[in-house]
């Protein structure tokens, strides 16, 4: 039997809202990954715009029904253009009372709560920290609350396949999918079929879960229910012609470094080493051998990394992927790579951190490590992506710009952009200029062969081992600068220091671009990798307001746009949001002497909408000196368990 708390004052979701944020909430071993990717693909086939921003536990299997145990998959969709996963939901899916209590303070007020009270049982609450039942103490008023027994009705809808109780209510996240699916009016029958395909040698494993699918629709459509629970319509966002999916940043930077191997016409070789963001990306390169990829999880990530700079000398196009801890671990063969001038791409899926830090949450604290973490004066391009589908784009930049420069280079995602989702027109393949990387076939000095004779763009010759007459020296001791023989007397080595830097310091890049508003004015807020959906959606706000703010994102880290500097010396104040201690700040500081003011988040969660038109506001207040500065941590935003010492 459902019950529902006191009606609050907010009415809940008009019939046709134009956006909505719904967040799944339960233990890790509930499906909440799945269900929430699945809606998500419901979501894209209704032809809305969406992102998503999953959440895992930090813990590989925490106690069942604990706070630490609580995964939550959040989505927001609607009519027109979404750039994050939304502030707050307007639906909180909990599956037991740890789930309602790790995310409820960021529901909005009138908001609803769908809660299973089948899990809400004297141990589960005990394992909460709740003294007593909040579904029952009155304690939700100010929520809508649709309670009801979930384990129950699934349970019952899957009966007729002869499920012991455990595996029957693993089909629970199926049967509250369906509920969702018909809340939000949303087609079951690719669901039908996604389930056939995963459990194709299981069939009865398969008609358990679409029963249960079909009896949490059925129960929306079917339940007498008033004031909670009602089906609301959300409008297609109006899109251009064409191939569309939904893509994750691991995937679309899989599928970049594809591309970019393929405009160069090089076999790719990635070497890599499980590690939580990062794996993923092994993951799925591992699926496309027939594009003449070759994928190698070595025994950590040092070999990794050697591994893949020896593919490179041999003529592949090398790449490695981590995250922080591995991307130290990893420093001395960049420095060998930089050494040896070979293409590289390094992707790097930001943590929290230092050290093991936060597995399974963002941060933007790796720039400094990207642009000068290395023993040595050992420059290399770092180049960001902005939002998953932008993975695709700067994935193939990096694999451009180490094959035109003989360099490596690395990419900067996050494990925001790592693992939400967004929807992505799927290119046209000849819409990209090829870069097929050249090799030295024959000596490059009459009878003589130098291996660091560097053309125009400061790049030394490619050489396949192998290749009659072309035998060669290269490696991790200074060479001179012509012949490759060891050589580290005084001038050589300034002269190669010199041409190393000065090499990627000429790295050609577009110039920097306003992403929204005025080339100049009060104030630009500059952002770069993943926090650029919040931003934006705030600068759009605030200029709405009548605030003379405009956005600028930075794709291009090291080397800096040209024209940057000018550009940011054309307003009054900088802002620059970023999810660390105000790293970007200072390199925009120490590059071009502007008062650029940071505004810093080191939460291990992505911005808020919300607080970066706080801080813009703060630009426009009067009040002097209270510009820029630390967010508040915020416990509303996603979950964020209190350490307990039982």
């Amino acid at each position: 039997m459902a019950t529902a708390a006191t009606k609050p004052q907010d009415s809940g979701l008009p019939e046709t809202p134009e956006t909505v944020v719904v967040r799944f909430a339960g233990d890790s071993g509930d499906g909440m990954q799945l269900t929430g990717g699945q809606f998500t693909l419901s979501t894209a086939l209704a032809g809305n715009d969406l992102a998503t921003f999953p959440d895992f536990p930090a813990e590989i299997r925490a106690p069942q029904g604990t706070l630490f145990g609580v995964s939550a998959f959040q989505i927001n969709f609607g009519s027109r253009q979404i750039n994050t996963a939304g502030d707050a939901p307007d639906v909180l899916v909990a599956m037991n009372p740890a789930a309602l209590k790790v995310n409820l303070a960021a529901l909005k007020p009138g908001g609803l709560i769908i809660a299973d009270t089948g899990e809400f049982t004297k141990r589960n609450l005990d394992k909460a920290k709740y003294d007593t039942n909040p579904i029952e103490d009155g304690s939700l008023a100010k929520w809508q609350v649709l309670a009801f027994d979930i384990s129950a009705q699934t349970i019952e809808a899957v009966k007729p396949y002869g499920l012991g109780n455990k595996d029957a209510l693993r089909c629970k996240n199926m049967w509250t999918l369906g509920l969702a699916l018909w809340m939000f009016d949303r087609d079951r029958e690719p669901l039908h079929e996604w389930l056939r395909q995963k459990f194709r040698t299981k069939p009865d494993i398969a008609d358990a879960n679409i029963a249960a699918l079909d009896a949490g629709h059925a129960y929306g459509e079917t339940a007498e229910l008033s004031g909670p629970l009602k089906q609301v319509h959300v409008d297609p966002m109006p899109s251009a012609p064409g191939l569309y999916r939904t893509i994750t940043g691991a995937e679309a930077v899989s599928l970049g470094l594809v591309a970019g191997a393929q405009l160069a016409e090089l076999p790719m070789f990635f070497g890599g080493y499980p590690i939580t963001p990062a794996s993923a990306i092994l993951h799925h390169l591992a699926r496309l051998k027939e594009f003449d990829v070759t994928t190698f999880q070595a025994e950590d990530e040092i070999a990794a990394i050697c591994a893949a700079i020896g593919a490179s000398y041999a003529g592949s196009l090398g790449v490695t992927s981590s995250s922080g801890p591995g991307i130290a671990l990893k420093g001395e063969a960049m420095g060998l790579a930089i050494m040896t001038e070979l293409p590289l791409v390094i992707v790097n899926s930001q943590r929290g951190g230092p050290s093991t830090g936060l597995p399974t949450k963002t941060e933007q604290s790796d720039l400094y490590q990207a642009v000068y973490g290395r023993n040595g004066d050992a420059p290399m391009p770092v180049i960001a992506a902005r939002s998953p589908s932008d993975a695709f784009e700067v994935a193939i930049e990096a694999c451009r710009i180490a094959v035109e420069y003989m360099t490596p280079v690395m990419l900067l995602t996050d494990g925001y952009i790592a693992n939400a989702a967004e929807p992505w027109k799927v290119p046209n393949p000849a819409d990209y200029a090829p870069f097929p990387a050249k090799f030295l076939e024959e000596k490059n000095d009459g009878d003589n062969l130098l291996p660091y004779k560097r053309d125009a763009k400061g790049a030394r010759p490619w050489i396949k081992p192998g290749t009659p007459g072309l035998m060669h020296r290269i490696g991790g001791i200074e060479k001179h600068e012509l012949t490759g023989n060891i050589d580290y007397s005084p001038d050589n080595h300034q002269r190669m220091t010199d041409l190393r830097k000065g090499k990627v310091d000429h790295v050609k890049v577009p110039d920097q671009e306003v992403c929204l508003g005025n080339t100049s004015g009060k104030l630009a807020v500059v952002g770069w990798g993943s926090t650029y959906g919040p931003i934006h959606r705030a600068v759009d706000n605030c200029r709405n307001k009548g605030l003379d703010v405009s956005h600028i994102h930075v794709r291009h880290i090291w080397p800096l746009p040209a024209n940057l500097g000018d550009l940011l010396r054309g307003f009054d104040k900088v802002l620059v949001p970023e999810m660390n201690t105000g790293q970007f700040k200072t390199v925009l500081r120490d590059q071009y002497l502007v008062d650029a003011q940071p505004l810093t988040k080191t939460s291990g969660q992505p911005f808020q909408i919300a607080e970066l038109e706080a801080a813009i506001a703060k630009f426009f207040d009067g009040v002097a000196g209270n510009e820029g500065g630390e967010v508040p941590v915020n416990d509303q935003q996603l979950p964020s368990p209190k350490a307990e010492n039982d």
